[in-house]
């Protein structure tokens, strides 16, 4: 907010003013959102109608000044008389509709209200049109009022908000004043840091995207929300989102915020947590007359809202504990929340995500702050974002299970498994067909299954094949809307995996609309240890243009001689050669570790790769510790895999993982709870048609096809993971790469310019580097190295 200002759209005063019941009853379709947008546009096409029209009020209320913004559907301009619209789409039929909802009415009225100030009307009528998604018919509700009386009403409603307009002035003087007085909370920076504080701030200040490649252990997360912090205090921006991939990326941001609230800061912070994590309920459902959380829900949540405000940090406990207080739903309180908190820390998807983002606060252009931490990962993250795919199973099953009951909705279901089948005749021999043209020929069965399906899920019928239909419509009106973001970065492959079809429309080029979702907000930081390299990640997010994009590039802060870095080429990790390694692995991994007794992780490609290496290692070296990273590992199995790096090992302990996996990032061993990592291979995905379709895009666009689709992910997981080993300024540590490609130009040029590696070809000279490391250090384990 401005200073002393308190800003709100219409929507949400009213929404927050008169909003009562439940959150929601029974089954809420999922085309609504698309159609409810085509039944607007086709309705402000009408004559003598403007739509989208932006008004802004400003009023003062017990000496709070509140600013009120929004767009009119439509005003249209009669010979008699001035119609304010509100264009409402809705599921239901329209005889079940009376006389319009409070709410609607509502927000009419308000924006009816401004209107006729600014245009100085003594009468003007108020318009609420229903459209019906399934019948497409409309059905209007007109009344004439007097200013006095849009004047009445309106001062009620904000006379109901004056109260939480207090709360908000009264908290923003507190929480700026503490801003003011803040100060950087260490000492002193570490080299390199005071810049990117620095860069930042002027980033924020002047409506930026900033890309910053700063090495692991510089203090990123503290010297990017300090600025943001210090912006929010100094009115440049109203909010600021922490953007990540990872939960444990929040958690340091959690304990940056707590270590700036030490030296005292007061901020409103949210962390927003997944709705199945969440939930109170053991499965998920809004129904009122399933949960107790849901039913009446908007009539506590206010209290609920002034009760936690005493706090300033909503965390997912302190949420947890407030909504069994007032019994409202924990995930809808959190959404609420949203709008009552200075910085929100989540993840990517509620700012890109099509399917989830905050509409409540990104419907318009805002003065928002997006810091994007780890911000490799969100190419990858943002292409399934944008992506949707079908299975040919989940159709013919649901087909099967129906056909007697649902013959209807069966018979849409047997024309889209005849498409499937067809479109593996087309895959043929080599199990794969690809088309840059949209699947327009199975678009109108989706449609047509979609308001199949709807009517017979709103009955609320208790049947047991409901959750099935009801996952399968979801599947498909997740690929009916990424269908209407297709354009020419989008391709269609069909995939034959044994006796399976799988139909995707593929996001292989996210960027227009990564940046269509970065313009939501004023100004965007990009940081990572590994954003190699800058161009690629830019033209990937779709910030080419220098004119709005600025970019920092850091050294490391730390001393080289605390890393011993060895390249070891004598070894092909090339998938078609990896056999020929297995046994040779397991003995360079032992020479590497010769050195000092403690902790260590080995990185792999591929699980495949680990395990065969991992067998071989631990009959060859029965009486060393080993750990297994396994697929799909829970939060407490992956605790106890981490527990096991504790300071002062007087044994060894060797953690198998994966690259790209949840160790080989985000994780922050330092001292002497990890002493070194081996990386076996350059990290490239395996090669796949999915991979190949990004290499041809690519390779037409710039020529970089290998590059962009193989090399740069790869070499992202790669140093990810050496940058586990240094992490303070008093770290030491060993850092083997394993691969012969590790000398090629093409991957050194990507290095770190702190890399200076020694190259070794074999156990002997693996072992005499690393204990001559230790022994310049003064580190050697004192009752040996075996």
């Amino acid at each position: 907010m401005k200073k002393g200002i308190i800003n709100i759209s219409v929507r949400e005063l009213v929404e927050f003013v008169l909003m009562s019941g439940d959150i929601t009853s029974g089954f809420s379709t999922g085309s609504g959102a698309i159609e409810g947008i085509k039944g607007h546009k086709l309705l402000q096409k009408a004559q003598g109608y403007k739509s989208e029209v932006t008004v802004r009020h400003s009023i003062e209320v017990d000496d709070i000044k509140i600013e009120i913004t929004g767009r009119i559907d439509g005003v249209i301009e009669e010979e008699s008389s001035v119609v304010i619209d509100e264009i409402k789409t809705v599921e239901k039929d329209l005889e079940e509709i009376d006389d319009g909802n409070d709410l609607h009415w509502g927000q009419a009225k308000c924006y009816a209200y401004i209107y006729a100030v600014q245009n100085n009307l003594a009468y003007i009528d108020v318009q609420l049109t229903y459209y019906s998604i399934g019948t497409r018919e409309i059905k209007r509700f007109r009344r004439r009022c007097s200013f006095d009386e849009l004047k009445l009403f309106f001062y009620e409603v904000i006379s109901k908000y004056v109260e939480w307009a207090k709360l908000l002035r009264d908290w923003a003087y507190i929480r700026d004043k503490s801003i003011k007085e803040l100060s950087f909370p260490y000492a002193s920076y570490r080299k390199g840091q005071r810049k990117l504080a620095v860069a930042t701030y002027n980033a924020i200040k002047n409506g930026k995207k900033l890309f910053v490649q700063a090495p692991t252990g510089i203090g990123k997360t503290i010297a990017t929300i300090f600025p943001a912090v210090k912006a929010i205090g100094e009115g440049l921006t109203s909010k600021v989102f922490y953007l990540t991939a990872k939960n444990t990326n929040i958690t340091v941001a959690e304990e940056t915020l707590d270590k700036l609230s030490q030296g005292g800061l007061r901020i409103k912070r949210l962390t927003i947590t997944a709705k199945e994590k969440i939930c109170f309920n053991g499965e998920i459902t809004c129904d009122p007359e399933k949960c107790d959380y849901a039913k009446g829900h908007f009539d506590r949540v206010k209290d609920a809202i002034r009760d936690i405000f005493k706090e300033d940090a909503f965390t997912r406990e302190k949420i947890e504990i407030y909504a069994r207080k007032h019994k409202v739903c924990p995930f809808e309180f959190s959404l609420d929340l949203s709008l009552w908190s200075d910085f929100i820390m989540c993840d990517y998807n509620y700012v890109f995500d099509p399917k989830a983002y905050l509409r409540r606060h990104f419907d318009n252009k805002t003065d928002y702050v997006f810091l994007i931490d780890e911000a490799h990962n969100l190419v990858d993250r943002a292409r399934e974002m944008f992506s949707a795919e079908l299975y040919k199973k989940k159709i013919l099953h649901l087909k099967k299970t129906i056909k007697n009951e649902l013959p209807d909705i069966a018979k849409s279901l047997f024309k889209m498994n005849k498409y499937m089948l067809k479109l593996r005749k087309a895959c043929g021999e080599g199990n794969f067909f690809i088309q840059k043209e949209v699947p327009d020929e199975i678009y109108g069965i989706l449609r047509n299954f979609i308001e199949k399906a709807e009517l017979w899920l709103k009955k609320e019928i208790n049947a047991p094949f409901r959750q099935e239909l009801l996952k399968l419509y979801f599947d498909i009106y997740t690929f009916i809307r990424i269908y209407e973001l297709y354009d020419e970065k989008y391709v269609t492959y069909a995939e034959k995996i044994e006796d399976e079809i799988k139909l995707k429309i593929f996001c292989v080029d996210p960027s227009k609309l990564i940046n269509k979702a970065l313009n939501r907000g004023k100004a965007a930081i990009f940081f990572s240890a590994t954003l190699t390299p800058i161009d690629y990640f830019q033209q990937m997010f779709g910030c080419a243009d220098d004119e709005v994009c600025s970019r920092l590039k850091l050294a490391s802060p730390f001393p080289r001689e605390n890393m011993c870095l060895l390249i070891d080429n004598s070894v092909s990790t090339k998938y078609d050669e990896r056999k020929l390694s297995y046994s040779v692995i397991p003995d360079i991994i032992f020479a590497s570790i010769s050195g000092k007794r403690g902790n260590y992780l080995v990185f792999f490609p591929s699980y495949e790769y680990m395990y065969n290496v991992y067998e071989r290692f631990v009959e060859k070296y029965p009486n060393i510790k080993t750990l297994r990273q396994d697929p799909n590992m829970t939060e407490g199995e992956r605790r106890e895999f981490l527990n096991y790096f504790c300071e002062n090992n007087e044994c060894y302990t060797i953690g198998f993982a994966v690259m790209g996996g949840i160790f080989g990032e985000g994780i922050d061993l330092t001292g002497d709870r990890l002493l070194g990592v081996i990386i076996i291979g350059v990290g490239l995905p395996q090669i796949c048609f999915e991979r190949d379709i990004i290499k041809d895009y690519y390779q037409k666009l710039n020529g970089k096809g290998f590059e962009y689709a193989y090399i740069y992910p790869g070499m992202n997981r790669v140093l990810q993971a050496a940058g586990r080993v240094i992490r303070t300024e008093r770290d030491r540590g060993i850092i083997l790469l394993i691969d012969e490609r590790f000398t090629h130009w093409i991957y050194k040029r990507l290095f770190p310019p702190e890399w200076s590696p020694k190259i070794v070809k074999d156990e002997n000279e693996i072992k005499a580097q690393v204990v001559k490391f230790w022994n310049e250090a003064g580190l050697v384990h004192k009752s040996g190295t075996t």
